[in-house]
């Protein structure tokens, strides 16, 4: 079974996923925008029991628009988030994109949400996409 590795920038924090994503996502709301420094934010979500964590993590937990909960791991040291879970899929735990050692194993996002928030000058062209506002 084919294991994906991620970590925080210092190295303290790993999670280490099994297996393949159930879902590949990039999310354009406000919220993500603030989390990743970025104009969006692009993670990858496995099945809670395929995800094995290592090292120390400090949480927080926010409440969405949808009166939803994720709660947010990241590293006390560097600051990292490394993985999240809660809101729409309490079953799974999402792993950002750029925090996996190998952020290349999907050619695309399955869904691009918020769009409603997309900046102008970002296309999401890969026609098997699924869009919401």
């Amino acid at each position: 079974m084919t294991e994906h590795n991620a970590s925080c920038r210092c190295g303290q924090l790993r999670a280490i996923a099994s297996g393949d994503p159930v879902r590949v996502s990039v999310c354009h709301c406000l919220a993500c925008q603030k989390r990743t420094g970025s104009a969006f934010s692009a993670q990858v979500r496995w099945p809670a029991d395929c995800v094995e964590i290592e090292g120390v993590s400090k949480e927080w937990t926010r409440t969405a628009d949808s009166g939803q909960t994720t709660t947010y791991s990241f590293c006390p040291e560097c600051g990292s988030t490394v993985h999240y879970s809660g809101g729409n899929f309490p079953d799974v735990i999402a792993i950002p994109l750029g925090a996996l050692d190998d952020p290349y194993i999907v050619d695309s996002p399955d869904y691009s949400v918020w769009e409603r928030r997309r900046h102008d000058w970002i296309e999401i062209i890969d026609e098997d996409v699924e869009h919401s506002a």
